[in-house]
């Protein structure tokens, strides 16, 4: 199995701060920007608050990186601006070739991406053959061109068990934590990429242990890019959107959340009576040793989102149309996959319906 050697990584600097009337003023400019070029800002959940408000504000968007491709995919705009990191304006752009796809900074990164080059992928995918290989959302195109199928967390222990029923051994990556939560749970023969989240990897599990004890009463609530450990302490293990519904759905008042802390913006308008308690992390690549803040999630900033509008030079998103149409045909079975798991509503029933994607 391919270690990828992630000491390397370079991690951006913060972004200075803002004042609230920096903000409101430059959200203005952005809201003009965005009308006259006909573009809709997309955001991850992940981005700074400051950013989602305007996505609110303006007719946009937030959501997770398949969700904001799809929603952008069939806006009537001619321009998404994607506030996020760079595998997401990607997604986007394979599929939405005819759109102009921005993003505030090229340079946003993301670990999982970066763990898992397209060279070292092929060569794994040469030397296991008969292996279907599944790739997580944080990939690049080119990586995302070499693969069978995506998957994101909201879908990936479905999928994994879709193709395990029918036999299927899989090569899975990148990411570590993710890929052994999936195999625990379906128990399918998966042979796991070791990349990780800087972010997500970071939670440690005693000191989550010791939250719990502060607040006995308060539900915890798990990506499972996290360790094993965090995972396994989870009242509820899910991808971002799920959390989000999650916490909207339990009778709790008060919640732990080990994911990245944008979502608590959505978190917080959904759910404004709910407690939300960051889970405790460390180690290298959080940009704060007390709160999980993605360091390239917060690149796209207010100024560089204007800057994008007012000069799409260093800031245009192109995937080659090679590379494109190959990428999109494991986006599209996840697509499919997913659109006929709704109609059939279990797995089983899939595989018993003949359902082959």
């Amino acid at each position: 199995m391919y270690m990828p050697d992630m000491s390397g990584i370079a991690y951006p600097e913060p972004e200075p701060e803002l004042s609230e009337a920096e903000k409101k003023s430059l959200q203005d400019q952005i809201a003009l920007k965005l009308r006259e070029r006909n573009a809709v800002l997309i955001a991850h959940y992940y981005t700074a608050p400051e950013v989602q408000e305007l996505a609110d504000k303006t007719g946009g968007f937030i959501g997770d990186s398949l969700e904001m491709a799809r929603w952008g995919k069939n806006a009537p705009a001619e321009t998404l601006l994607v506030a996020g990191v760079r595998f997401m304006g990607e997604t986007a752009k394979i599929l939405s070739p005819e759109k102009t796809v921005l993003m505030p900074d090229l340079g946003a990164e993301c670990s999982l991406d970066l763990g898992c080059p397209a060279p070292e992928f092929q060569k794994l995918r040469e030397e296991e053959p008969d292996r279907v290989a599944v790739v997580y959302a944080n990939t690049s195109a080119a990586v995302k061109a070499l693969s069978d199928y995506v998957a994101t967390s909201s879908c990936a222990i479905d999928l994994i068990h879709y193709l395990d029923l029918q036999g299927k051994k899989i090569l899975w990556a990148p990411d570590r934590h993710l890929g052994a939560y999936v195999a625990q749970e379906t128990g399918a023969d998966m042979l796991r990429w070791q990349a990780h989240c800087v972010v997500h990897d970071s939670f440690k599990e005693d000191a989550l242990r010791d939250l719990k004890t502060e607040h006995p009463d308060a539900a915890v609530m798990v990506h499972p890019e996290a360790p094993a450990a965090v995972t396994a302490m989870a009242d509820f293990a899910g991808s971002t959107s799920q959390i989000l519904n999650k916490v909207r759905e339990m009778d709790r008042k008060e919640f732990i959340i080990a994911t990245e802390t944008g979502i608590f913006y959505k978190i917080s308008q959904a759910c404004p009576d709910k407690v939300l308690i960051p889970a405790p992390t460390g180690g290298h690549g959080a940009t704060c040793q007390s709160c999980a803040h993605c360091p390239w999630m917060r690149m796209s900033t207010l100024p560089k989102l204007l800057a994008a509008l007012e000069s799409s030079q260093g800031h245009n998103i192109e995937v080659p149309e090679d590379i494109r149409e190959k990428a999109l045909l494991p986006v599209q079975r996840m697509l499919d996959f997913n659109q006929a798991l709704k109609k059939h509503g279990s797995v089983e029933e899939m595989v018993r319906a003949g359902v082959r994607i």
